[in-house]
């Protein structure tokens, strides 16, 4: 059965527009290259630190292939990775897995 992740971050004082740029520009593009399935990206409304998005898995055995395609890259280790922490509280990271209700359109 599919699944999602919400991700949930916190980003740096000041560091939004640099974040949501990097996100775009770089971090999505980088993972949709590799196969993820990204299905969201969003800013909080009234927190300028609170940062969302949502990524779709076909299954378990997909998500850490996908992860390992990812994150032991050398582009994600090398490129991507080292320059996440000058933007975001990386110790604030809260991911929950979410499955579609019988009647979702995320089904």
């Amino acid at each position: 059965m599919a699944f999602y992740e919400l991700r949930q971050y916190r980003i740096l004082p000041g560091k939004m527009d640099d974040w949501i740029a990097f996100m775009e520009e770089v971090i999505i593009p980088f993972q949709v290259s590799k196969g993820m399935i990204i299905t969201g990206s969003y800013r909080d409304e009234e927190d300028d630190t609170a940062y969302y998005w949502t990524r779709r898995f076909e299954s378990e055995a997909s998500r850490k292939a996908l992860y390992e395609a990812v994150y032991q890259s050398d582009t994600w280790k090398n490129d991507i990775g080292p320059k996440i922490p000058s933007m975001m509280d990386t110790t604030g990271i809260n991911v929950t897995r979410i499955v579609p209700t019988p009647r979702s359109v995320s089904q």
